[in-house]
């Protein structure tokens, strides 16, 4: 389609200019989109005489012309005649093209589109229903409330449409019209009220949708189409699936008794005091233990296999619905599925992330043996970095605590400030919550106050502060220890702490507060606002305990207060005077005045933040965003007592027998009794004996494996909590017979039948095995055959005897299964042998030492990309303001991953407009590139105000040299050669590797492959943190852990090719060192050998 697109396009300045004019086009408005090109009417012209042409092929020409032309921003409203002449057209694909046209016009042209309803009217009777769904789509997206009538009807003739493709629009349709006239709400309830009733997989979640969005409190619509849809659930399209399942989440609130009132066993224990042992007795005779209804179990049961979904958003949706509507002890066969979620990209890792974080309050235990799941790892933004450390420090307890503090101390040294704060808060939170490390993490704290960081010992101030609130007396030391800190620390939340500490415990520390106080007198003036307050009160409560030594400071420090600039503090400066320093105008206050100052403070409470979320239903826009959302649905207490469950019984249907495949007839049993027990008994005796799948008499729902019931002894590891959630089912309900008939009806559901008689409900275990083998494979493709083909459904019971067919060999002749790969059956999540993934570094070689010694794995060796140590400032000149006419251009390497391709380098452009002029239309044209190089330009930036800067981001693929990418900066009037040459050290990415790995590496690349060089410095120069600063500052290397002192070794890897780049720093005796670089790139070897050389020797 591009091809033809711009065909039309041509003129004298060859294709590059007309792309440009294209692209300038798409930023102003469409009504003077035509005015840039006086042969736009020609063009146009030229598309109306193809759209009047006899021939097909011209027609459509024309339509992939004009659908380019709006993707691209133009107006091509005036074609609209001409577009509409052609809705009668024979031709499928120019019919479904102009009804594009139409639904990106019609609301414009209201007036127009309106001269075209009997066009579609017509088309709603086309004997095709791809033509029948997409006249109703047009028809509804024309907003022009005269027409609701006419959409009604359309509608109502769709929803008995013999097509589901068509009824799944109809249901689509109803939102749209609903939107346009909330008035047709009673019609339209009819509408949904008879598509509920659907069989069809395809309109199921389409229908809910419309029911959630129409009439979401109708719960009573639901009730005779309940079992349906729980059944038809594992087959309808993925987005279907998850309105079902948060519409059912809803339904089982109000329908069913909560299944928790097991675990709440102390209320029913106590008794009444004035009741006697006998009255007690016979009170509990009455009271019945709980029993899931059957309607319960189905729902539970039949979401189960989705937890296997690829999309994230269905497994997403089941968990909830676990977490809010399933016993607590079959909720934890969701974790497994959210832990697997966290390979998905970052947004999704969000979402999963804050659930995980709500439920981890209440349920600890679900999470525990996934921890390692959640360590940080370098390369995880900020956002990221934080939700996993509330995980940790919620699953925090006696038994794992050593190992977490041990991730902590690694996290602290983190390069991210944002997230080491987070880890100090996190560890003062471990501190309170778990009592028997209170003094470990007190004293580490206390050894963070020695950091050279700022903001971490700032952090750390804070915490001790709240954590000596809870046990002031043993730790006077400390308080002493921070008092010497206030000459070093400038943040003022820090200053005020420390300062806050002092005045609780100015009694304990006696000699010190009015050193302090008199520190404090000097720098008053000068200290921030927070500080001023905090000096206020120190003084006011050492003029109360040691009025001797502080009552002239005090009074001094009072009348700087009283002329401060801010009101605040002059406010309580007037307070202060007025309640400590007694005179004639004192009120009775000023007796209490060491009470108020003095007074024991409560301890804070350092709770989680995600501990107020679990009111919102998990999943939900609201949770996310911790406020109530438009158009949020809230959950409802459980009912007291069950609503009538008979509301859900269905008549059954005679001609449901033809559904069944014809082999299934061979192997029913009469009809027997339905509460007989040794009926079951006898079907458990022969499942056993002609069953060779050894977990199908534990797990009777074997379709949960992609791979069938052949899967059985590989899928032994996935399937135990599986098998010990139907176990304890089986434990809970009294009506065991009623469930294994249920259980029965859900197996019969993957061939597409509805619920059987009573008569059916005898039929053998071991026909499920097989039903569920061709389960996963026909619900991929239930869509596509009942979109295509009116009878689609038709089809599905031939294609079932065709699966089963297959399946016909004898059991005993098949050869052990080899295990396959499952979504949930991965190695990592076996909590007893899961290799630890290492956190890739990110700074220093002793924090990857710390790092190292976390891998409890003894697999192969990990080289993995890290985030960069060092990331310079330093910027180039890209256009000079002169050479420009007020347009500046900076740009520098911030030393991230491309996100425009793999094999680019990330390049940040900074534009500036130094004239008194706005410059419209910056973008990138003419690309002067060598062979093989690449550029992905950034977007055109419309307009720049004067004096104003903007920083766009562009990626370029420099192919491992350091060859200059040539390009043309263009604003709206001048076009500026400029060219990028990038330092050889930008073309490298950083990677972590243990010192094993590194020396076997160096051992493969030796030879040609090896340059060095001697370095002459003197000594001071060779200490380890000025070779890192000195090593980073040049090329973007990681640090590689090393064994020996004399030896620094950095490892990264080239960006286009991904060759590794090895540098090794030997020192020698005296003031000498050796600079190794082993490389497959030589070229770039010997650059950056001549680049790091003179840089090692210089002081």
């Amino acid at each position: 389609m591009s091809s033809n697109s711009f065909a039309y396009s041509e003129q004298p300045g060859g294709g590059e200019a007309a792309e440009l004019g294209q692209e300038a086009t798409s930023t102003i408005s469409p009504s003077g989109a035509f005015g840039l090109f006086s042969s736009d009417w020609k063009k146009n012209e030229d598309l109306k005489q193809m759209l009047e042409s006899n021939k097909d092929s011209a027609k459509l020409d024309a339509m992939k012309r004009i659908v380019g032309m709006i993707a691209k921003g133009k107006n091509a409203s005036e074609l609209f005649p001409a577009v509409v002449k052609n809705v009668a057209s024979k031709n499928i694909e120019i019919k479904k093209l102009v009804y594009v046209y139409l639904v990106r016009h019609a609301e414009e042209q209201q007036d127009l589109a309106l001269l075209s309803i009997s066009t579609f009217q017509r088309a709603l009777k086309d004997p095709n229903q791809l033509i029948r769904a997409s006249a109703l789509r047009v028809l509804s997206s024309i907003r022009v409330p005269i027409i609701v009538p006419i959409m009604m009807l359309a509608i109502k003739e769709a929803s008995a449409d013999l097509s589901p493709y068509v009824r799944k629009n109809a249901a689509h349709a109803i939102q749209k019209l609903y939107s346009l006239d909330p008035e047709q709400k009673e019609m339209l309830i009819e509408v949904i009220e008879k598509l509920l009733k659907d069989k069809s997989t395809l309109v199921a979640g389409s229908v809910v949708m419309a029911f959630e969005e129409v009439c979401p409190d109708r719960i009573d619509l639901i009730h005779r189409n309940y079992r349906k849809l729980c059944n038809l659930l594992v087959d309808v399209e993925e987005w279907g699936q998850v309105v079902i399942i948060h519409m059912l989440t809803r339904y089982a609130r109000t329908q069913f008794v909560s299944p928790w009132r097991e675990n709440d066993g102390l209320e029913d224990n106590e008794k009444n005091f004035y009741e006697s042992d006998d009255e007690e007795k016979g009170k509990s005779d009455k009271k019945r233990p709980y029993a899931m209804d059957p309607d319960h179990r189905l729902l539970i049961r039949n979401t189960k296999p989705l937890l296997q979904s690829r999309n994230a958003a269905v497994v997403m949706a089941v968990a909830q619905l676990y977490w809010h509507i399933s016993p607590k002890s079959e909720a934890g066969v969701i974790s497994k599925s959210l832990v697997r979620l966290l390979r998905s990209n970052r947004e999704v890792q969000y979402i999963v992330l804050q659930n995980i974080a709500t439920m981890s309050i209440q349920r600890k235990g679900m999470f525990e043996p996934y921890l390692k799941s959640f360590y940080v790892r370098s390369t995880d933004p900020t956002m990221i970095k934080t939700l996993k450390l509330e995980i940790l420090t919620n699953l925090a307890n006696e038994a794992n605590i050593s190992t977490l503090l041990r991730e902590f101390q690694t996290y602290v040294r983190s390069q991210d400030k944002q997230f080491a704060a987070a880890t100090i808060q996190a560890i003062g939170r471990c501190a309170t919550s778990i009592t028997e490390v209170t003094d470990t993490c007190l004293n580490g704290l206390v050894c963070l106050l020695s950091n050279r960081d700022e903001i971490v010992v700032a952090e750390s101030v804070v915490v001790i502060k709240k954590l000596l609130q809870m046990q002031p007396a043993q730790h006077g030391e400390i308080i002493k220890h921070m008092a010497k800190l206030l000459d070093n620390i400038a943040v003022p939340v820090a200053r005020a702490s420390i300062l806050w500490l002092i005045g609780e415990n100015c009694e304990r520390v006696p000699k010190i507060a009015p050193d302090v106080l008199r520190k404090m007198a000097k720098s008053f003036t000068s200290e921030d606002d927070l500080v001023k307050l905090q000096i206020l009160n120190l003084g006011a409560k050492l003029y109360l305990t040691n009025s001797k030594q502080t009552k002239l400071l005090t009074q001094y420090i009072l009348n700087l207060g009283k002329y401060d600039q801010n009101y605040d503090i002059r406010d309580r400066t007037r307070f202060i005077r007025q309640l400590i320093v007694p005179n004639e105008k004192s009120g009775a206050l000023s007796k209490y005045a060491k009470k108020i100052f003095l007074a024991q403070k409560p301890a804070p409470l350092l709770e989680s933040p995600f501990k107020d979320r679990d009111h919102f239903q998990l999943g939900t826009l609201s949770h996310t965003l911790n406020i109530k959302a438009s158009g949020y649905l809230e959950l409802s207490n459980w009912p007291e007592v069950a609503p009538d469950p008979s509301v859900r019984n269905v008549e059954v249907i005679e001609s449901a027998k033809e559904w069944t495949p014809v082999g299934k007839t061979k192997k029913e049993k009469p009809a027997k009794k339905f509460y007989s027990e040794s009926e079951e008994e006898e079907e458990e005796e022969e499942e056993e004996e002609n069953s060779s799948d050894s977990s199908s008499d534990s797990e009777p729902l074997v379709y949960l494996s992609e791979s069938g019931s052949g899967s059985g002894s590989g899928d032994t590891g996935s399937s135990s909590e599986d098998s010990s959630e139907d176990s304890s089912s089986g434990q809970e309900s009294e009506t065991g017979s009623e469930v294994e008939a249920e259980r029965k009806t859900v197996s019969k559901k993957n061939s597409k039948t509805k619920r059987k008689s009573d008569s059916e409900d005898g039929e053998k275990k071991n026909d499920k095995s097989k039903a569920s083998e061709s389960s996963s494979e026909e619900s991929s493709s239930t869509e596509e055959s009942s979109s295509e083909s009116e009878s689609g459904s038709d089809s599905k019971p031939v294609a079932r005897k065709v699966a089963k067919a297959k399946e016909r060999k004898p059991q005993q002749d098949r050869h052990p299964p080899s295990r396959e790969v499952c979504l949930l059956d991965l190695d990592d999540f076996n909590p007893a042998s899961a290799p630890v993934a290492l956190p890739t570094p990110a700074l220093s070689p002793s924090l990857i030492a710390d790092l190292e010694g976390l891998n409890l794995s003894t697999s192969s060796s990990v080289i993995n990309v890290s985030t960069p140590v060092f990331v310079p400032t330093k910027t180039h000149e890209l256009l000079h303001r002169m050479s420009g006419k007020g347009l500046a251009a900076q740009y520098c390497f911030p030393r991230q991953p491309c996100i425009f391709g793999d094999k680019m380098v990330s390049v940040q452009i900074t534009l500036s407009n130094s004239s008194d002029r706005k410059i419209e239309n910056i973008h990138i044209a003419e690309k002067r590139l060598p062979v093989g190089m690449q550029m992905h330009v950034f977007h055109p930036v419309d307009s720049l105000e004067p004096e104003a800067s903007v920083t766009v981001s562009m990626g370029i693929d420099f192919c491992d040299s350091t060859q200059t990418a040539s390009f043309q900066l263009c604003t709206k009037d001048d076009c500026f050669n400029v060219s990028i040459q990038p330092p050889v050290g930008e073309l490298l990415l950083p990677v972590a590797m243990s010192e094993k790995d590194f020396k076997k590496e160096q051992g493969a690349l030796t030879g040609m492959n090896e340059t060095s060089a001697t370095v002459i410095a003197a000594p001071q120069n060779f200490t380890p943190s000025m070779i890192l600063q000195k090593v980073v500052n040049v090329a973007n290397l990681g640090a590689v852990p090393s064994g020996q002192d004399n030896i620094h070794r950095f490892a990264a890897k080239t960006v286009h090719s991904g060759s590794l780049m090895l540098v090794t720093v030997e020192l020698k005796e005296g003031s000498t060192a050796q600079l190794i670089i082993n490389t497959e790139k030589t070229v770039i070897g010997s650059v950056l050998l001549r680049e790091l050389k003179p840089v090692l020797s210089q002081g």
